[in-house]
């Protein structure tokens, strides 16, 4: 999978901003293949300004097209790109420390609406309004400008972007508050929803903002077994569901499981649950 992060932040290319771990750019896609798979390791909003894209997690997708707009969780999703006409978005890679920093801000001065529980959401659509258009208007400015805004003016520009969100959605604020509440991101939740992704294991530390050493530590602690493992009994647990509830081929569920062979995921399969593929669902019907 690629580190979408990791390419917006190193690609000269892309007409962008970037304060301290926060990154901001206008973006149009040059990547030609139908689907692909991203990973992110800050939360990031897209806005679409042309074209369509859909993006896909553990828990659902969504279809994007002109002037809609939506919050993604750091961690991976599966992106299904259509070519009818250029896709073009504004994206916002919004760092931990500038959430917690702005929030702490605004719990100083007001009492923040906060919503119900809001770990279960890997992305959420925002809801349309005027000052999100008119925000996204003015930073066309910045970004088709001559000159980059000064830092002061750029950070108060990202609190505009956190403060609107707060304001148009309590399960964002929610979220927003369990930020502020610890360091780092909870472990456990960057590996339920996102073991079936392709993912390396360098790639789940760098999810997590742990090193691979403190990755794997704490993660025999929290899970009584090595990630490895952990990783490939979760993805066939996953598979057996998907198997037991729809009609999606083997290929299906091997590449939605994170299996790139189809042979390895079978074997290792059925070396788990004593069944082949197809053994397991003709067990499930009869």
């Amino acid at each position: 999978m690629l580190n979408f992060y990791r390419i917006v932040k190193e690609n000269l290319n892309f007409n962008r901003f970037e304060f301290r771990e926060t990154v901001c750019l206008e973006y149009t896609c040059p990547i030609e293949a139908e689907e692909i798979g991203i990973f992110s390791r800050n939360d990031y909003i897209v806005y679409v300004l042309s074209g369509k894209k859909t993006y896909k997690t553990l828990y659902g997708e969504w279809t994007l097209e002109p002037g809609q707009t939506l919050y993604l969780k750091k961690g991976a999703e599966i992106i299904h790109q259509y070519f009818d006409d250029q896709y073009c978005m504004l994206g916002f890679f919004l760092s931990d420390e500038l959430i917690r920093e702005t929030i702490k801000e605004l719990q100083g001065n007001q009492v923040l609406k906060a919503g119900n529980d809001s770990s279960d959401f890997t992305a959420r659509p925002v809801k349309e309004s005027d000052y999100l258009e008119g925000y996204f208007n003015s930073m066309l400015t910045y970004f088709r400008g001559v000159n980059r805004p000064p830092d002061p003016i750029l950070v108060l520009k990202l609190k505009e972007l956190l403060i609107n969100l707060v304001n148009c959605d309590p399960v964002l604020t929610s979220y927003f508050i369990g930020l502020t509440e610890t360091d780092r991101p909870s472990l456990k939740q960057i590996m339920e929803k996102n073991f079936c992704f392709n993912l390396k294991l360098e790639d789940f530390a760098e999810l997590s903002h742990r090193s691979l050493s403190s990755f794997k530590r704490e993660f025999q602690q929290l899970f009584n077994e090595s990630p490895g493992k952990w990783i490939t009994r979760r993805r066939v647990e996953h598979a057996a569901n998907i198997i037991a509830n729809s009609n999606q081929s083997v290929t299906q569920i091997a590449y939605e499981t994170g299996f790139e062979d189809v042979s390895h995921f079978s074997r290792v399969f059925k070396k788990i649950t004593g069944k082949s593929p197809s053994e397991y669902k003709k067990s499930m019907i009869f």
